[in-house]
């Protein structure tokens, strides 16, 4: 059966070294150690080992292949982000980026899909930034869980999403600068804990906020399987009716009615937490993702769902079919 895989990470091989180039900041920069290896580091401090197969198109190609997948969505790591950055240096670091996606998406037709990034703490410029990306053959962008901190309800990212809606543009929201890091960084913290946690602060305020509510057609797809929203939806909707002077000041539609909505990736880890997500979601709002080529991700591209005993219509309809209709392609 076909397989688009919608939620994967590649950079370019060789990324500038834009701290010494703009003077300040902590931007990610590789350092090729020994062959098919780098080191990202995150300014002067390692941030995290990467291989071959983060960068090497041909590689990742043989290495999803093994797995049944024919297409892979790539998107930048969202370390890239820089959020915090001078507006005009994350668009100029957000425009290498994309071009090097674009690239890739032009030389291995239907092998890739692309994502860009935009500096979404400027909305001019991230709007200038987006319709490029559609010019450069880009499907849509992937976008942080709140942005310097500030949530995605606030009234400065609302002209982006409109003009994603209004441009056809497909958004990805991915967790990252997650609250508490430094906190918690025993154990893995972040990413076990605070990263289900950003992806529920992220579906939450775009509902309460009513960006969806304004904005029926904006096509957003949220990572790791939204996180922990959906197992604590009961938990959010009793909030939303026994606190409305809290929860409600911005939007008085319940949450469980934006259920459908919006998409959410497969990577559960777990068969039965699909099938509970497929349950409220329905099997057309579920997407084929494995977070590629990190070892947190599904590296095995779904095998769990091959081997459920899910009907053959939604496994196809979680390979394929809802990709497609998410990122707005035949």
């Amino acid at each position: 059966m076909e397989k688009i895989d919608m939620h994967t990470h590649i950079l370019p091989e060789k990324l500038p070294n834009f701290a010494e180039k703009f003077g300040y900041g902590d931007f990610i920069h590789l350092v090729h150690h020994k062959p098919g290896r780098a080191r990202m580091m995150k300014g002067e401090k390692f941030f995290r080992e990467i291989e071959a197969n983060c960068w090497d198109p041909d590689l990742r190609m043989r290495e999803y292949e093994e797995h049944g997948a024919q297409t892979q969505v790539v998107c930048t790591v969202p370390v890239m982000f820089s959020y915090w950055a001078k507006p005009q240096d994350c668009l100029e670091l957000s425009r290498f980026l994309n071009d090097h996606i674009a690239g890739l998406v032009q030389e291995y037709p239907g092998r890739y899909l692309g994502l860009g990034t935009v500096p979404m703490q400027d909305a001019d410029t991230a709007i200038r930034e987006l319709q490029r990306c559609k010019e450069i053959g880009l499907r849509g962008i992937q976008i942080g869980s709140n942005i310097n901190d500030k949530n995605l309800s606030e009234p400065e990212f609302f002209p982006i999403f409109q003009a994603c809606e209004e441009l056809g543009m497909a958004v990805f929201v991915h967790p990252w600068n997650m609250m508490g890091f430094h906190s918690m960084e025993k154990y893995w913290l972040p990413w076990l804990v605070g990263m289900p946690a950003e992806t529920s602060r992220a579906i939450c305020s775009m509902i309460f906020g009513g960006v969806f509510e304004r904005l029926p057609r904006l096509r957003v797809n949220f990572a790791h399987a939204g996180g922990s929203f959906l197992p604590t939806i009961g938990r959010i909707e009793h909030g939303f009716n026994c606190r409305p002077d809290l929860v409600a000041i911005d939007n008085d539609k319940p949450p469980r009615s934006y259920l459908g909505h919006f998409w959410v990736d497969c990577i559960t880890h777990d068969i039965k937490m699909l099938k509970y997500i497929l349950d409220l979601v329905g099997p057309k709002r579920v997407t084929l993702g494995s977070d590629y080529p990190f070892p947190l991700g599904d590296l095995t591209i779904g095998a769990f769902i091959e081997e459920s005993d899910l009907p053959p219509e939604t496994v196809q309809a979680i390979f394929r079919d809802n990709t497609l209709e998410w990122l707005g392609l035949e």
